[in-house]
């Protein structure tokens, strides 16, 4: 079977939410020679974005999420230790999580993944996160950028308090916010450094991002 082939299949099981199948599409696109962070770049990213435009879009809906979510687990499970084993120049240290009141992880899952393949030392608070936390974790750490993101209109108020105790707290970190309903009006609104349309814009805006507290 073709690379391009074994990339697009593994991308539609995803989306499909066939987990049984995902596993063994992952294992072939390895054998293949496939990089592990192309697989990740070319097929399972991209199915998840397109399961959040279809949720987004009325098509899909929380069961249908999670089939997907499930499926790209499972192609995770194969691909990340191929990942992690990679040595990767470090490039900065994140504090990621979705804000209070939501608990939608699998967008915020796949940016972790992203991140960590890309270098970045990642300290995931997980879901439903007080503002505080945030900063707390950020200052303990010694963060360059906080992460947050949201799937609920609900719980994106969180996100404009994050930024605010940064300024309150005159904390050099930058913050990106993403998640299905926010955008970069809302971005731009409530004072955050960047938006982040999906996990992989995300490690480019997070790139962007360390250029500028470097200065270069």
């Amino acid at each position: 079977m073709k690379t391009k082939n074994v990339l697009e299949n593994l991308k539609q099981s995803i989306i499909d939410g066939t987990r049984k199948v995902t596993p063994s599409l992952a294992q072939k696109a390895i054998d293949l020679e496939v990089p592990p962070y192309t697989i990740v770049t070319d097929a399972c990213a991209p199915a998840m974005a397109e399961v959040g435009d279809l949720y987004q879009q009325g098509e899909y809906f929380v069961p249908e999420i999670l089939m997907s979510a499930k499926a790209f687990e499972a192609a995770m499970a194969i691909i990340e230790p191929l990942l992690r084993s990679k040595q990767v120049e470090y490039a900065g240290t994140v504090i990621l999580g979705v804000c209070e009141g939501d608990i939608h992880s699998i967008g915020k899952n796949l940016v972790a993944t992203m991140l960590e393949a890309g270098g970045y030392n990642v300290f995931d608070l997980g879901t439903d996160v007080p503002a505080k936390e945030f900063i707390v974790a950020a200052v303990k750490n010694n963060a360059d950028i906080i992460v947050v993101s949201a799937l609920m209109t609900t719980s994106m108020i969180g996100m404009k308090d994050i930024i605010r105790m940064v300024k309150e707290e005159e904390l050099g970190v930058k913050v990106m916010v993403g998640g299905g309903p926010v955008n970069k009006e809302y971005a731009d609104s409530i004072g955050a450094n960047a938006y982040g349309r999906d996990a992989m814009d995300a490690v480019r805006v997070a790139r962007n991002l360390m250029k500028t507290i470097r200065g270069s």
